[in-house]
């Protein structure tokens, strides 16, 4: 679902998908390199950027009275088994692309907690997945890219070469050095559509990191889900990679490349404000931390269950009412990993409730100078807006990330400050004189990009 609340002909009403700031623009539908050149030319004042499925929680794909393009039409796709690669228009969707690609026997090489991703906003967000620590990101993985800039003039990008400092600065850039149409990425071969998983209940956050490290080197793919209503920080490991045909049954191997993932729920159009709380949130952490086994592997489990449990529940953005939430999603150095249960006390002591809190880790920091990943652990906790105290308690939250040398997400962010940002992205100037060079008006902005002086 794009977050967006139609005002006028060509004008909506936008949010990200934490239904917070929203702000009116002109939306344009562009199907073609040619129509977003168009667009970007006859730009007015308050500028342009491209959006894809609305899925950054915060600001960063809205763009106060600019002209936003909506290039959700632009989603061919092209999988080259001989290469292993997959050529893709920015609008193609990551859903409709493992819709392609995987019963052909390939997987995307890095998918975030959400299918509902396009290939524009994957680079643009620079997105990571459970694998971070074995495959990097998803700009990672890209060959090259196809830019229109702020001239409205197309640029073929590749990550070495000539163009080399103009593609790092696009992947991880968010929408602001110009406008991607189409890219072509490396795929995971793949002979099944399963995932083989392996399960643990841990009782505190101590032993649910140490079993995380251990699993470094083990795992393709590992996330920790933490209570964070118990103050032992508890939580449950799930990690695995995909399934090798040799384990499946017979039935399974009938259709061992199956995918067809399909919401079996909606969530109500109105749901009361304060139906998350502390007392329901713990109800509900209580029964997901009992309903996990205590130890069990080689489980296999499908690819939506395993990757996007979420996208079962079709707009389960409104289960936090009206005043929408926020994601608070940070990274800092293996050093800096007492900061994780820093968190969770703080976020537990103004009693910001959370049903989905992760823990990940990440490996090496690729070349993008805006990309968030670097080598160490990262936490994104859900929690409502609009909690008493709430603010301060992330603003003190901030202090210790920066001081630590971390950062936070740009595509989760939604209230952080331009110095703390400044401060966190060493780099920014560097990506700044690339970005000037690519456009030189300053056509490329978001609010996202006004809130942080970028």
């Amino acid at each position: 679902m794009t977050q967006s609340l139609s005002l006028s002909q060509g004008e909506q009403l936008l949010t990200g998908w934490g239904r917070t700031c929203p702000s009116s623009a002109r939306v344009t539908e562009c199907s073609s390199v040619e129509q977003v050149q168009a667009a970007i030319r006859g730009a007015g004042p308050r500028g342009v950027l491209a959006r894809g499925l609305g899925r950054s929680y915060g600001d960063a794909a809205q763009s106060g009275g600019a002209t936003v393009l909506n290039l959700q039409s632009m989603n061919s796709i092209a999988y080259d088994a001989e290469a292993g690669t997959i050529t893709a228009g920015a609008g193609a969707s990551l859903d409709a692309i493992m819709r392609a690609a995987v019963p052909q026997g390939a997987f995307v090489p890095v998918t975030p907690g959400t299918r509902m991703v396009t290939v524009g906003g994957a680079i643009g967000a620079d997105v990571h997945g459970k694998n971070h620590h074995v495959d990097g990101t998803f700009g990672s993985h890209v060959k090259s890219l196809t830019l229109v800039d702020g001239s409205g003039e197309v640029h073929e990008l590749t990550p070495d070469g000539h163009t080399r400092e103009h593609f790092w600065a696009t992947v991880g850039g968010m929408g602001l050095t110009g406008a991607v149409t189409q890219a072509t990425f490396d795929v995971i071969p793949v002979t099944s559509s399963l995932i083989s998983v392996d399960t643990e209940r841990v009782n505190d956050l101590d032993e649910v990191m140490s079993k995380m490290v251990e699993g470094d080197n083990k795992y393709r793919y590992t996330v920790a889900w933490i209570d964070t209503v118990s103050p032992s920080g508890r939580g449950v490991i799930t990690s695995g990679d995909h399934a090798p045909l040799e384990q499946l049954n017979t039935k399974q191997k009938l259709e061992a490349l199956a995918f067809d993932p399909k919401a079996i729920a909606t969530a109500p159009s109105i749901i009361p404000g304060g139906l998350l709380n502390k007392i329901t949130i713990r109800a509900f952490n209580e029964a997901w931390f009992r309903k996990a086994p205590k130890s069990r592997t080689d489980e296999l489990q499908s690819i939506g269950a395993f990757f996007h449990p979420l996208d079962g529940v079709a707009d389960w953005n409104r289960i936090y009412g009206p005043r929408g939430f926020l994601q608070y999603q940070f990274v800092v150095p293996d050093s800096a990993g007492y900061l994780i249960r820093t968190a969770l006390d703080r976020l537990r002591e103004v009693g910001a409730p959370s049903f989905l809190t992760v823990l990940k880790r990440f490996g090496a920091a690729n070349p993008a100078p805006l990309s968030f990943p670097q080598a160490g652990w990262t936490l994104a906790a859900d929690v409502p807006a609009g909690i008493d105290g709430l603010g301060a308690a992330l603003d003190e939250l901030d202090e210790h990330v920066a001081n630590v040398g971390g950062r936070l997400y740009l595509a989760k962010d939604s209230r952080q400050s331009p110095q703390i940002f400044a401060r966190t992205y060493p780099r920014l100037s560097e990506w700044q004189m690339v970005r000037d060079a690519l456009d030189p008006q300053g056509v490329f902005t978001s609010d996202l990009a006004r809130r942080l002086s970028i």
